[in-house]
């Protein structure tokens, strides 16, 4: 996927960007950086620090944790997933890398992008921040669930 109409198109069809009018999304995408990663290449790594964070919108990636001597798959990622927005509200580092597993086409939000957006297109970058927070919530509600699940049911599925 290499040109902008395409991605403003797939972009209409995630959860992320689905309330965005076709002049919303195409703003956006305007104000962000489109860019690609090959097969094997660490898009974000580990420990790094975090400015930006960055929405598929074509290819897989896999995100990746390392800890001493072992690697943890935590994800795979497909068109309409995001990762690193935890970079638009502060600058901590990176808790993962995140591998291209094919070619892949991203684009790159940055706060700068966010706060222009929102003097802009206010109604957007509220559309922005709401969808992100509904996503982070679904997320944690999945996480307290599995941390839940682990403590009444510790040996499940260990045989």
């Amino acid at each position: 996927m290499s040109t902008t109409l395409e991605i403003r198109e797939q972009l209409k069809h995630t959860t992320l960007f689905g309330e965005f009018s076709a002049e919303e999304i195409e703003q956006f995408v305007d104000l962000c950086d489109i860019t690609t990663a090959a097969p094997g290449e660490l898009i974000v790594r580990q420990d790094d620090p975090g400015d930006s964070m960055y929405v598929l919108v074509g290819g897989q990636a896999k995100v990746v944790h390392h800890k001493e001597s072992r690697d943890i798959d935590l994800a795979t990622l497909a068109c309409g997933d995001f990762f690193g927005e935890l970079a638009l509200v502060d600058e901590g580092v990176r808790s993962a890398d995140v591998v291209a597993l094919e070619e892949v086409t991203l684009l790159r939000i940055t706060q700068a992008v966010v706060a222009a957006v929102a003097g802009v297109y206010p109604t957007a970058a509220f559309k922005f921040l709401v969808s992100i927070g509904r996503i982070l919530v679904s997320r944690l509600r999945q996480s307290n669930q599995r941390y839940i699940d682990s403590l009444l049911f510790p040996f499940a599925g260990k045989d």
